[in-house]
């Protein structure tokens, strides 16, 4: 019976692996239609119907594109940063929920935490081991811009685990189902949702890939299939990011349809908020996650512990 579970287990991971995989495909997609659309022209519309294939095309030509290194990079390194990389962000996805439970244990939250905070490494190292000047400043910028928000985004997920007391995602579905955490918590979800934004490298926080002054940030050296690899784990974690946005203050109810749709309009406001804002200025950055969101983010979870406590003392 257990080696049966095992291999359920391992099955179900593998089918949401390449779910994934497919949806990153298609949401680049939807970007580069929407990015078209914002931009008045097409986007892509020649490969297949309506430019449907595109994305396969793109990944067939990046994969089979001959592989380049530089002369002076730290070859392992170089070649195992994109892999670690992309593995990282598949492997994010294991503590989803499923209906038939797979994996998802009862510290979910505290893995989701701990693998997101692991992908701050390998961009760091794909930057240092490019032995570039470019990609080095890239990847200290990236690490600098991701490890201040993740201690902002560490609290203000603190303040909703208070409020269900557990580290499990399928505990937030029960306590949204008469009202949205959203309607509860609005500052704190729209601070999550920029420090989302800043934690996944996207627009207006994409000082990492800054084009214009960095020409490409971390990735710089990379080409074909270290590129790809990197450009997939940022997609996934968008998607990722977009989902744990539903679970935490959009009712996460898996059971119905609509939860799928509101993953989809969260993966949207990624794009639009990449077609409509300009980038932030670096210090600014810095200013809204050290002196604005940190103080904000802890006086909130001091009033949610302090709720939690006189409900205690008091009421029960």
């Amino acid at each position: 019976m257990f080696v049966k579970d095992i291999i359920m287990i391992l099955i179900s991971s593998l089918l949401l692996v390449i779910c994934v995989l497919v949806g990153v495909a298609f949401l680049t997609l939807l970007e580069r239609k929407v990015l078209g659309y914002i931009q008045i022209r097409k986007g892509p519309n020649k490969v297949g119907f309506m430019g449907l294939i595109q994305p396969f095309s793109d990944a067939i030509k990046l994969f089979t594109k001959e592989q380049i290194y530089p002369y002076m990079s730290n070859f392992n390194l170089y070649y195992l940063s994109p892999v670690s990389n992309l593995l990282l962000a598949l492997v994010l996805w294991m503590c989803i929920p499923f209906l038939s439970v797979n994996v998802s244990f009862n510290l979910s939250m505290l893995y989701f935490l701990s693998i997101s905070s692991l992908g701050v490494y390998t961009v760091m190292l794909a930057g240092w081991s490019s032995n570039s000047n470019y990609s080095l400043l890239g990847s200290l910028r990236a690490v600098a811009q991701t490890i201040s928000y993740e201690v902002s985004l560490a609290l203000i997920l603190l303040s909703f685990l208070y409020l269900i007391l557990s580290l499990n995602i399928l505990d937030l579905m029960k306590f949204q189902k008469y009202i949205w955490f959203i309607f509860l918590m609005m500052p704190l979800s729209l601070m999550w949702l920029v420090s989302s934004l800043a934690e996944t490298n996207r627009t207006p926080f994409d000082f990492a890939e800054g084009e214009s002054e960095l020409v490409s940030g971390f990735n710089v050296e990379y080409s074909s299939g270290g590129f790809a690899m990197i450009f997939l784990a940022e997609y996934a974690s968008i998607l990722f990011m977009s989902l744990i946005c539903c679970f935490l203050f959009l009712g996460g109810d898996l059971i119905n349809w609509l939860f799928f749709f509101k993953v989809s309009v969260m993966a949207f406001f990624w794009i639009w908020v990449r077609g409509t804002l300009p980038r932030f200025r670096y210090d600014k950055l810095m200013y809204l996650a050290w002196k604005s969101y940190l103080p904000i983010s802890l006086n909130f979870l001091m009033m949610f512990v302090g709720m939690k406590i006189f409900i205690f003392i008091f009421l029960i």
